[in-house]
């Protein structure tokens, strides 16, 4: 009630606030009367704002003071562009004779720029306003109630708030689903897309009991003109409908704009799915289908009889038979794998190839099965003949055998014989054995079958004995046995096979270290002695800083005084933006200043300093990896009024987050000086020293380095503290080959490769997925999410990759699985291999000591090496 809501009046659309009579006027505490004025300012659009306030004070029944101590507090503390005051005077004679004179001599101090206009009467002041734009309190005909005034804002503040409460809440579910990685199986994907769609499901609750609460607004804002046609708004309540009108309006953008981001994200959440089903299917019907394979590429055996052919050839149907199944279940799944890359699905890269893959096995099995029956029916034709001339040999030896010798004694005997004899070779032709030299399985004849020969070497030298006999008979010719005659000596047919190209391929690690030095070289301009007095000063001020922030703001965290200037989101969180920065500011204040101005006369010394308190520098890492959380907390609190207060005191150019920035610049600055100093000393006594000490300072700098990356390491289920020291980290591009069986599985070896970040321990080595967000608007974090690891003991590498010298390998039990890694340069590579070898020769020179012990307890490494 001090202070009365503005009104629109005349042409120019001004807004008034009324500052009505009130008795406790000056008792108001200026932080609530600063509240108050501010928040009636910023309700007005930025145009009527601009035109400029119109202030009424009402003092008519009060006295001069009040006037005066009402002008001096809105001079001082009014936030907004002013046009007019208005003064209704004091009415009693006296304090009208005192306002006249007070006016006239304090105009000054009152420090406005505008026009201050003194009032005896309402009726004064209606010559300036028109009454339509008064409360009947000032004469005006304006209906205005102020309670209904406070009741509309309170609810339109309300409404405002549940508004941006719903857009925060759309705003973090919009960046959880966008930072959501996408799970690897069915069950987990169904579980996420259950999740997702319910929680979407919510959301919309909330928005549409969020446009209700809005619309219920809107209503009972223009119930006086539903009520009645006569009736208008006020200028007051047409803001308010503009008010609640653009906050609907807002909060309908809001939520075409999610509904937009939730149709994409819900596309790729069901495509997921598919595509995990898929996934799902293509491993179960290849190894149905891998199986089948293997089973038909056990029937190498073509037979060795008719009966044996047969045999295979049914076992062959019934494979045939049994694959019919699986193989339609393939072509149905690279059927689906076509039509989901039709439907434009996200992993095309990934659905494309296990079509191919699936139409290439059944291409495979049915090309594999028309050389089986190929192959089986012509070894049965073959058997058959081969069983035909089986029986020919056997008939022809019984021939022989049963040509009496006697008989073949006379001339029209031995011609008999002959006949015989010719007519049974008449019947090889029928056969088709005249020559089976010339059929192209003559070696299956000549191997199986050595009587075929043997039994047509008897019949020529039968025919020669008996031509010679019918021809003319000079003396009686011996006896032929009825056995099959030995024939010559031939040289067996001999199959010979390539020697086994093979053997263990032994790799011996090449024990060439590789160590590049990069110095820093700039032109040089400053003496020895000039870079430490800079070192030393520079070491002074950066102490004398650290103290500025722990007393000017850590310390005063804990000033009751102050306590109602903390925000709460920074209560008991003091650990958490300063980290251990007093740690830092003890160790340099009490020891390593001192022990560096003590340099001053002996320079040789200051190697010696940093190489004395390297553990003691470790400090810094500990302060670096908290860095991420104070920088997350400053952006939460660093507008309060605490550390603008705290920043007056101090009389800093710059807010604390730039002081909070000193420690890491520290460490770096060592690094450029000590540097310089080298540059100075080159080939001097202490050189050494320096070298080792600038050493020192850049192990520091890494370690602080690679800490801030391995507390990113997210998913990991182990305890990195265990893996031993981080020696290396860095993003390569990696490719996987498995073998699994018999059988080589490459997964995406030929196509894109992953994008690991890897981290290098002395007992595992990490390959993770490096993921990058933004916070706030600001400056992008990495996180890493944990996808395999190998431990050093069961690693071999290969450093060299034909094709590309970027590349190398790291294997794991005997090439199972090789993991193809290619680095951004020849140099990275070289300095990767140089670390994983140091690692495996630690190992082997630890498996030699324990050799003598109990070989088969060793790691497998060591065996392998």
């Amino acid at each position: 009630n001090v202070i009365q809501i503005y009104r629109e009046i005349g042409k120019d659309g001004a807004p008034i606030i009324t500052f009505p009579e009130f008795a406790g006027f000056s008792e108001i505490p200026d932080e609530d009367f600063l509240n108050v004025v501010t928040y009636l300012t910023s309700i007005p659009s930025l145009e009527a704002a601009s035109i400029g306030f119109i202030i009424i004070i009402d003092r008519r029944r009060d006295k001069w003071s009040a006037v005066k101590a009402s002008l001096t507090r809105i001079a001082g503390a009014f936030p907004g562009n002013l046009q007019l005051v208005f003064v209704l005077r004091p009415s009693r004679f006296i304090q009208r004779a005192i306002a006249d004179i007070g006016i006239k001599l304090y105009r000054d101090d009152f420090k406005m720029k505008v026009p201050i206009i003194m009032l005896n009467s309402v009726s004064d002041l209606h010559g300036y306003i028109d009454k339509c734009q008064l409360t009947r309190e000032l004469g005006g005909t304006l209906e205005y109630g102020h309670s209904q005034w406070i009741h509309h804002r309170t609810a339109i503040e309300n409404f405002a708030m549940t508004v941006k409460t719903t857009a925060q809440m759309l705003q973090t579910f919009g960046t959880d689903l966008a930072e959501t990685e996408l799970p690897n199986d069915v069950q987990c994907t169904e579980e996420l897309l259950s999740a997702h769609t319910d929680h979407h499901s919510k959301l919309k609750d909330e928005l549409k009991l969020a446009v209700k609460q809005g619309a219920t607004l809107l209503t009972c804002i223009r119930e006086p003109v539903t009520r009645s046609a006569n009736s208008k708004l006020s200028p007051d309540e047409l803001e308010n409908v503009a008010t609640v009108e653009r906050l609907l309006a807002q909060l309908d953008e809001t939520e075409k704009a999610f509904d937009q981001f939730w149709t994409k994200h819900h596309l790729k959440l069901e495509q997921c799915l598919q595509l995990r089903h898929f996934e799902h299917d293509f491993r179960e019907v290849k190894l149905t289908l891998d199986n089948l394979m293997e089973a038909q590429a056990g029937f190498s055996d073509v037979g060795d009889s008719v009966t044996r052919v047969e045999h295979l050839l049914r076992e062959q149907k019934q494979l045939e038979e049994k694959g019919q199944e699986p193989l339609e279940k393939a072509q149905t799944l690279a059927l689906h794998g076509e039509q989901l890359i039709q439907n434009n699905h996200y992993a095309v890269d990934s659905i494309r190839p296990k079509c191919v893959e699936l139409r290439r096995i059944c291409d495979d099995f049915t090309n594999e099965t028309k050389k089986k029956y190929d192959i089986l029916g012509k070894s049965l034709e073959l058997h058959k003949q081969l069983d035909k001339a089986s029986q020919w040999c056997e008939a022809g030896i019984y021939l022989l055998a049963s040509q009496a010798v006697d008989k073949c004694q006379s001339q029209e005997g031995a011609e008999t014989a002959l006949v015989e004899i010719e007519k049974f070779l008449a019947t090889a032709k029928e056969h088709q054995l005249s020559n089976p030299k010339d059929t192209h399985n003559h070696l299956l004849f000549a191997f199986s079958f050595p009587k075929l020969e043997d039994v047509q070497e008897m019949f020529d030298k039968r025919q020669v004995s008996l031509k010679k006999l019918a021809a003319k008979q000079t003396r009686p010719v011996q006896p032929v046995a009825p056995h099959p005659e030995s024939s010559p000596k031939r040289a067996s047919p001999k199959t010979t096979r390539p020697a086994g190209v093979g053997g263990p391929l032994i790799s011996a690690f090449r024990y060439s270290l590789i160590n590049k030095i990069q110095y820093y070289s700039t032109p040089y301009f400053f003496s020895f002695s000039h870079i430490i007095n800079e070192l030393i000063e520079t070491e002074r001020v950066y102490v004398e800083e650290l103290q500025s922030i722990i007393e000017g703001y850590a310390s005063e965290m804990d000033n009751p005084s102050l306590l109602h200037l903390i925000p709460s989101m920074l209560q008991n969180k003091k650990d958490i933006l300063f980290g251990n920065l007093p740690e830092i500011y003890e160790f340099h204040n009490r020891i390593f200043l001192k022990e560096l101005e003590n340099c001053i006369e002996n320079p040789e010394l200051l190697a010696r300093c940093f190489l004395k308190r390297k553990e003691d520098l470790q400090i810094y890492e500990k302060y670096c990896q908290n860095k991420p959380r104070s920088e997350a907390l400053w952006r939460q609190c660093g507008d309060s009024i605490f550390f603008q207060e705290c920043q007056r005191k101090l009389d800093h150019k710059l807010s604390l987050d730039a002081y909070l920035l000193k420690p890491v610049q520290r460490i770096t600055k060592y690094q450029l000086l000590l540097k310089e100093m080298l540059k100075c000393s080159k080939n001097s006594e202490g050189t050494a020293e320096l070298e080792e000490a600038l050493a020192t300072v850049l192990d520091i700098i890494k370690s602080v380095n690679d800490s801030m990356h391995q507390i990113a390491i997210t998913g990991y289920e182990g305890d990195v503290s265990e893996l031993g020291k981080l020696l290396m980290q860095g993003s390569f591009n990696v490719w996987t080959d498995h073998k699994k069986g018999h059988n080589k599985v490459k997964d995406l070896a030929r196509f894109k490769p992953m994008q690991r970040h890897l981290f290098l321990y002395t007992k595992m080595l990490l390959f993770c997925k490096k993921r990058e967000e933004n916070t706030d608007g600001h400056e992008k974090t990495a996180s890493y999410s944990f996808k395999n690891s190998l431990k050093m003991s069961t690693v071999g590498i290969t450093e060299n990759v034909k094709g590309d010298n970027k590349k190398f390998e790291i294997w794991y039990n005997g090439r199972e699985e090789v993991y193809i890694i290619q680095a951004s340069s020849v140099e990275l590579k070289n300095t990767w291999i140089s670390e994983i070898r140091k690692v495996l020769t630690g190992q082997l020179e630890a498996c030699r000591g324990k050799t003598r012990c109990d070989p088969m307890m060793l790691p497998s490494s060591c065996r392998s090496v």
